[in-house]
């Protein structure tokens, strides 16, 4: 007789719900869902071992448990503590975690420069949605900001190290996706930085996945890099068999041109399956893929400015022609995408 999975009670802004014993407090708002999730710019459920690097996820245990109702001296990182039986839980109902949250985001724009307007991550950067939600008007730091050369960690991968907010994603996925990892980090305290041992270039099939697991624009896709604005193109799902990943994957159109291929992303921007660099870098006709429908884009995104919901194709093409079987440059003539 299978072993029953023991359930926990935890209140989170007022709002309960059940969950099984481990969960962490983080994982249990995401599964309510709304305002109450925590932000988490180091947390990644598919990277084993992250979380509790960028404080983003601070929250407020008002009573431990049933057990024990003492409330927590201090507030906590909702991505590494996990629920007790009737805990009860603050977010955005505290105004202690809502303070703590903007000193952080404070911090983590200490040393990052003020090039959005040039940076391949605007409009996907959940450092700009962290700043437009929690930061504030001006600083206070008057000190030189810390300064590094841009410099190519692989034949397709750029480091801005300038950006980088060391949440310590893709030094996981390097470790955890493939055989061998060439890059780490160096030093210590406000020294610490991103970078190779003995300036390796990161050579691996699987190594791309550091681009969608940067949370700001500190690795980039050089066969991207300013060829334009993610709000001007239009993401479609599409798949393909390949041997070495799920071949599911994202394309990034303009008109008929797919500009980037990236891993399909859930809605809390994680990555659903990752994928290697041949469908990343090598793989970018259409005829390549097999098309299936567009990308669901958040509202709340620029993404969506310019995005659609659904394709109309032209007389010519059969009624109910699967969108995979349709001609794509008569959808996009169609569409007017050019």
């Amino acid at each position: 007789m299978a072993e029953e999975i023991q359930k926990f009670q935890v209140s989170i802004d007022g709002i309960s719900v059940e969950v099984d014993a481990g969960t962490t407090i983080l994982n249990a708002a995401r599964q309510i869902g709304g305002d109450i999730v925590p932000p988490a710019m180091c947390y990644y459920s598919k990277l084993e071992g992250s979380g509790g690097k960028c404080r983003t996820c601070l929250v407020k245990v008002t009573k431990g448990s049933e057990k024990d109702p003492r409330p927590m001296p201090k507030l906590v990182a909702s991505c590494r503590t996990t629920v007790m039986d009737g805990m009860e839980v603050q977010n955005i109902t505290s105004p202690d975690v809502v303070d703590a949250r903007k000193s952080v985001v404070e911090m983590l724009l200490i040393n990052h420069p003020l090039d959005c307007p040039v940076c391949d991550q605007a409009g996907e950067c959940k450092l700009q949605d962290l700043g437009y939600e929690h930061g504030s008007e001006n600083t206070r730091y008057d000190f030189p900001r810390r300064t590094f050369e841009r410099i190519d960690i692989g034949d397709k991968i750029q480091l801005h190290m300038n950006r980088c907010i060391l949440c310590y994603r893709c030094v996981y996925v390097a470790n955890q996706l493939t055989d061998t990892r060439e890059h780490g980090i160096l030093y210590r305290g406000d020294h610490a930085e991103i970078s190779t041992y003995i300036e390796n270039a990161l050579d691996n099939d699987y190594i791309g996945n550091v681009i969608d697991v940067c949370p700001v624009g500190a690795l980039t896709d050089k066969t991207f890099r300013f060829k334009n604005r993610v709000w001007f193109t239009k993401p479609v799902n599409a798949h393909r068999d390949c041997p070495s990943c799920s071949g599911k994957v994202t394309l990034w159109y303009k008109g008929a041109d797919v500009l980037r291929v990236t891993a399909r992303k859930d809605e809390y921007d994680e990555v659903e399956e990752f994928i290697c660099n041949t469908c990343r870098f090598d793989k970018k006709e259409t005829s390549d893929w097999t098309l299936e429908d567009p990308t669901k884009i958040s509202q709340e995104s620029v993404i969506a400015s310019n995005h659609y919901t659904q394709f109309q194709p032209p007389a010519v093409i059969a009624e109910n022609t699967p969108l995979k079987e349709a001609n794509w440059e008569q959808l996009a003539r169609t569409e007017k995408l050019k």
